[in-house]
């Protein structure tokens, strides 16, 4: 884990990159809105919103979140980069829902919800916003490490070697034996296995260098990391 010295990078570092108008604030807007897009409509569907709103509510929420300028508070910036965007967004549904309710009495066109689409989900299937955006939060970090981890083996001509091992990662149903991996690779099992624990290794430290960009200090990230296996 990275010494405090550290957390310098982190996703606050991006909101206040993004409010330019050059190609790097271009890049780190799209980072950002990257990295919490799916959250942010998960919570959003959560909350009532018919799947085709909730993705043009969050791209507002979006949009209004780094125009505002309370996003640069001090205070904010020592904080958890998710918890302050899921307090957001939260403010932000309730402010929608008052406006689509407004509109639905006086008249005009009516909110369109997941009930009134029809969808009939259990309770038990449909988790609480707050639940569903840390689902998608940590499926979001997995997804991105996976995508860092693929990017790295391609770079050093290894794309085949990943292919085959990334199911002893992500635990797919159609994990090939150690022995089958060695003999597509030429390799030999024992190599197999190193293998496999290396990337294992990897994927654990890439994992750590995702949640130290939310956070502003070790003890947030390791509080983050317990709260991202308890999410999945």
């Amino acid at each position: 884990m990275p010494s405090d010295a550290r957390f310098h990078t982190t996703r606050w570092t991006l909101v206040r990159l993004s409010r330019g108008d050059d190609t790097t604030s271009q890049q780190a807007l799209s980072d950002l809105c990257a990295a919490y897009y799916a959250p942010v409509v998960a919570f959003i569907g959560r909350c009532g919103f018919a799947d085709s709103r909730a993705r043009d509510l969050a791209h507002d929420f979006f949009a209004r979140l780094l125009a505002s300028p309370q996003m640069l508070k001090p205070e904010q910036e020592r904080g958890r980069f998710r918890s302050y965007l899921l307090g957001a967004v939260k403010h932000f549904v309730s402010d929608a829902l008052d406006r689509e309710r407004a509109v639905k009495r006086g008249g005009g066109a009516t909110m369109e919800t997941i009930t009134e689409a029809g969808v009939a989900l259990s309770d038990e299937m449909m988790l609480a916003p707050d639940r569903e955006f840390d689902r998608q939060w940590a499926l979001t970090v997995l997804s991105r490490v996976v995508a860092t981890l693929e990017a790295e083996f391609a770079s050093a001509g290894k794309a085949e070697h990943f292919a085959l091992l990334k199911p002893w990662l992500t635990g797919d149903d159609d994990t090939l034996s150690q022995a089958a991996i060695a003999e597509r690779l030429a390799m030999n099992e024992g190599a197999v296995k190193v293998a496999i624990h290396r990337l294992r290794k990897r994927f654990r430290e890439l994992i750590k260098a995702e949640i130290a960009q939310t956070v502003g200090s070790e003890a947030d990230a390791r509080e983050e990391l317990s709260h991202l296996l308890a999410a999945m």
